[in-house]
């Protein structure tokens, strides 16, 4: 089970020598908005994942090995794909990577493509029922075939002694080798982050105000359609 470090002291460092550790740091896929709130709670999110996710390294020995969902090229490609994604995983990842670490691909190609066009179906709608059903399945399988690629992964590179960082959607579902110590970096602004997410889906289901002419004169205008939170930025 993992331990939850962020808001208690960074762990003592005797009890892992000598064992594999990973440091599971959530990532953030923030709707497109203008909400200036958001954006600087992600800002501070990501300056608290900086600040802890140092400490804990000093702690337990170093970092080894980077990973991050949606990647299939490790080292440099690797880097330049998130640097289009998202600018402050990128600079995370590209810190500790300088110091050292090694940025791993997590993902198989195929797979991955696979996923992104099952997702697309599964927002088509469709006239049958065994259709859909049928295309749930497949999207099920491909998903666990994907977290079992990861955990392969993380369990091929991280060595013996080694310490590892996994950017993850917080929705994963990969099953971690017994012999890993998973430590969970939750940032007070996490739980900032969830409220703020929650309150502005809230506002985009809410119809849009009373225009100022009689109502039957008008129509209100239907609320915005788009989703707070899709999976994970895919690399295609």
């Amino acid at each position: 089970m993992a331990q939850e470090l962020g808001r208690v002291h960074r762990p003592a460092a005797e009890p892992y020598q000598g064992k594999r550790k990973l440091l599971l740091v959530p990532l953030l896929y923030t709707p497109h908005t203008d909400d200036e709130s958001g954006s600087i709670i992600v800002t501070k999110y990501w300056d608290q994942v900086s600040t802890q996710t140092g400490a804990l390294e000093a702690s337990l020995g170093g970092l080894s090995h980077v990973y991050c969902e949606s990647l299939v090229d490790g080292g440099d490609e690797g880097l330049k794909y998130l640097k289009m994604a998202d600018e402050h995983s990128h600079s995370l990842v590209q810190s500790k990577c300088e110091a050292g670490a090694v940025l791993e691909s997590t993902e198989d190609r195929e797979t991955l493509l696979e996923i992104v066009d099952l997702q697309r179906f599964l927002v088509t709608p469709v006239a049958s029922q065994k259709v859909a059903t049928r295309i749930q399945e497949w999207f099920n399988e491909s998903n666990r075939g994907r977290y079992e690629h990861i955990a392969g992964r993380i369990d091929e590179t991280l060595q013996t002694g080694e310490t590892g960082l996994l950017l993850i959607s917080e929705r994963h579902q990969v099953q971690f080798p017994s012999d890993i110590e998973v430590f969970y970096v939750a940032p007070p602004a996490l739980d900032e982050y969830r409220r703020w997410l929650q309150n502005w889906v809230a506002r985009q289901q809410q119809p849009a105000p009373d225009s100022d002419e009689p109502e039957e004169n008008g129509t209100a205008e239907p609320p915005e359609g788009d989703q707070a939170e899709g999976e994970s930025p895919d690399q295609e």
